[in-house]
């Protein structure tokens, strides 16, 4: 494997554990006005991921500085031309970490409602908007013939990527009531896993859809798979995981649903990423795709890089092990 390739492979592997472990607090965040009837139970499910919200973004920083350092052209035309989306995440992100932190400061009903909602609706845009850019990606964008973006805002918002933002929605919400169901116990579990129960047939409604979408908007995503079978691991694995959350959220196994859910989003992602090699940003017009080669640093640069990033990913992985492992249990055992 080329160093380039190496790096296209880290940054899939980079954005699919900040899905997976950003993912559920996100859905958590999105549904927790649902969830929870009271004060005390919202507060709750805000306490199943207090300890481990703000190291999980830690993956989304860790995505971004791979395309500073691996890919500088990919980041340049990033940071163009998603301008005023990136000011919205990062909006939204300071956002949801004032609810959840603000919340706790002054003990009056209305302060706290409306941080609630601050958090809620903070965390469902950012599922939609992270779902919205995925599917540009995978749609292609206004690229010139140097790879610069040359498109609006309004051309990020077409069908085919307000779809995919609902179906990152949908999906993380599960993702999040399987957290939920899998942290707490009496009512808060019992309504946890059947708001799973309930989100899991329009989740697998919508992935068919913007399945069948794709072939429409981009008729070559599938010629990777003809030319390696073996890249149908990763959406066979993707559909098993699935089936697989909906028979465990209906034995009421949730750690086996949690699981479940995680690697679905992982097969999901990986189909996307065995799709799209070699290519990092596609254009929807004439212009020059980004891919791995053209928009990557010199291979000196990609090195040392390499060396330096797998450093600080294991460095971060031992404290987000350590720190699960601290905060393992139901969440009401844990706080109270």
């Amino acid at each position: 494997m080329s160093l380039n390739s190496a790096w296209f492979v880290l940054l899939a592997f980079t954005l699919a554990v900040y899905a997976i472990l950003d993912g559920f607090d996100l859905g958590l965040g999105a549904i927790h006005l649902r969830l929870g009837r009271t004060r005390q139970e919202r507060e709750r499910l805000i306490d199943t991921i207090g300890p481990v919200w703000n190291g999980n973004e830690v993956w989304l920083l860790a995505a971004g500085g791979s395309m500073v350092v691996a890919f500088p052209n990919l980041y340049a035309a990033s940071f163009s031309g998603f301008y005023l989306a990136l000011m919205l995440v990062l909006w939204l992100l300071l956002l949801r970490g004032l609810g959840i932190e603000f919340r706790h400061q002054i003990h009056h009903p209305m302060w706290e409602d409306a941080w609630d909602v601050v958090f809620a609706l903070s965390s469902a845009l950012l599922a939609l908007l992270f779902g919205v850019a995925l599917a540009n990606v995978l749609r292609g964008v206004p690229l010139d013939d140097t790879g610069v973006f040359r498109g609006t805002f309004t051309v990020l918002l077409n069908p085919f990527s307000l779809l995919g933002g609902v179906l990152s929605v949908s999906t993380l919400a599960l993702h999040g009531a399987c957290w939920a169901a899998l942290r707490t116990d009496g009512d808060l579990q019992l309504r946890a896993r059947r708001f799973a129960s309930m989100l899991w047939t329009p989740s697998a409604l919508l992935l068919l859809a913007v399945i069948a979408a794709s072939f429409v908007v981009r008729p070559g995503f599938a010629g990777n798979f003809t030319r390696h079978p073996i890249l149908f691991a990763f959406p066979l694995a993707a559909a098993a995981a699935l089936a697989s959350n909906r028979v465990s959220i209906a034995r009421h196994q949730d750690r086996r649903a949690f699981i479940a859910s995680s690697a679905y989003i992982a097969g999901v992602l990986g189909s996307v990423a065995a799709g799209l090699y070699p290519t990092l940003l596609p254009a929807s017009g004439s212009g020059t795709p980004l891919d791995i080669y053209n928009a990557a640093a010199p291979p000196q640069s990609l090195r040392i890089a390499m060396v330096v990033y797998l450093a600080g990913l294991a460095i971060v992985s031992v404290y987000l092990v350590a720190v699960y492992r601290v905060w393992k249990g139901k969440a009401g055992a844990v706080y109270r």
